[in-house]
């Protein structure tokens, strides 16, 4: 799989993964699918929060939408639309691409795709792949990204820990050269600390570990004159979410740190500037000889 690294950039990525509190992969062994609309949803709500506190400090963000919420809330999809945010794609059902045939994977990318492009009217180019499971071997969702349209993708995280992480993927953004065509990945952010290369791009990584790791992390792309890209979800910013019976390791996870996450938020947005990934790419397509989200597409 053949890369280069893409030039050099300045303000980082604020990223949504606009999912709900039960669709977590972390809670799918005890919440089935079939399940899903007997939760009351919260979603919506949540991320009524997270544009204001955007909108109180100029920023904009990349929100990585499921299909299925999007098909429920058509009008928070346009909302956050009209409010300047980028609307990407986070798949149909957040399901894991090492649990889905590359059938599946097709399936899930282009009826999410058509479905957010329904509902705004703007051509989606990015896709983040729930959990970031797309890994070592799973490279043939990088070439069904490209035939059904995006531009790129946020999946491989350098990471190498149990569940996900591409551990040989870059810690910079960069074009992946692949036989359906040219791919940008924008992978999210990690600190590299004693040798090593740590997961520091937000989430649950944010909520647990002391602020900062993350900031630390961002103040070494700035330095590398690269974007850092931080992700976020809605239920993580949410501690009166409905409590799912899970094991204490799995509740420690998911449940520890939701009452200081928008503090930290506060900080994160006062310090650092965000923009939509999308407005990375516009800039680099004026930059660049090849631009992005030009691709072969499949007969």
């Amino acid at each position: 799989m053949a890369v280069a690294r893409l030039p050099v950039m300045a303000a980082h990525h604020f990223t949504i993964d606009v999912e709900e509190y039960f669709q977590v992969s972390a809670l799918e062994r005890y919440v089935a699918r079939s399940d899903w609309d007997r939760y009351p949803s919260r979603v919506a709500a949540q991320m009524e929060r997270l544009l204001a506190l955007l909108a109180r400090h100029n920023a904009r963000a990349t929100c990585f939408v499921v299909g299925w919420v999007a098909e429920r809330h058509r009008d928070l999809i346009r909302t956050i639309a009209r409010a300047g945010h980028e609307i990407a794609s986070h798949g149909w059902d957040h399901a894991r691409v090492t649990k889905l045939t590359p059938t599946q994977f097709r399936s899930s990318v282009r009826r999410s795709k058509r479905e957010l492009e329904d509902i705004t009217g703007v051509p989606v180019v990015g896709f983040r792949a729930p959990s970031f499971s797309i890994v070592a071997g799973g490279e043939w969702a990088l070439d069904i990204l490209l035939e059904e349209g995006y531009g790129y993708d946020s999946s491989l995280f350098p990471i190498r820990r149990p569940g996900y992480g591409y551990p040989t993927g870059r810690s910079d953004p960069y074009f992946i050269e692949r036989s359906a065509g040219r791919l940008a990945e924008i992978p999210p952010a990690t600190l590299r600390w004693g040798g090593m290369r740590l997961p520091a791009a937000g989430g649950g990584y944010f909520r647990l570990l002391p602020y900062g790791v993350v900031r630390a992390a961002l103040r070494q792309c700035e330095r590398r004159h690269v974007p850092g890209t931080f992700y976020i979800h809605p239920w993580e910013i949410d501690p009166d979410q409905p409590r799912v019976h899970v094991p204490w390791l799995t509740r420690a996870r998911h449940y520890r740190g939701l009452r200081r996450t928008v503090p930290r938020l506060e900080r994160l947005l006062t310090e650092f500037r965000f923009v939509p990934i999308r407005e990375t790419m516009f800039a680099l397509r004026r930059r660049s000889s090849r631009p992005i989200g030009l691709h072969k597409r499949s007969a």
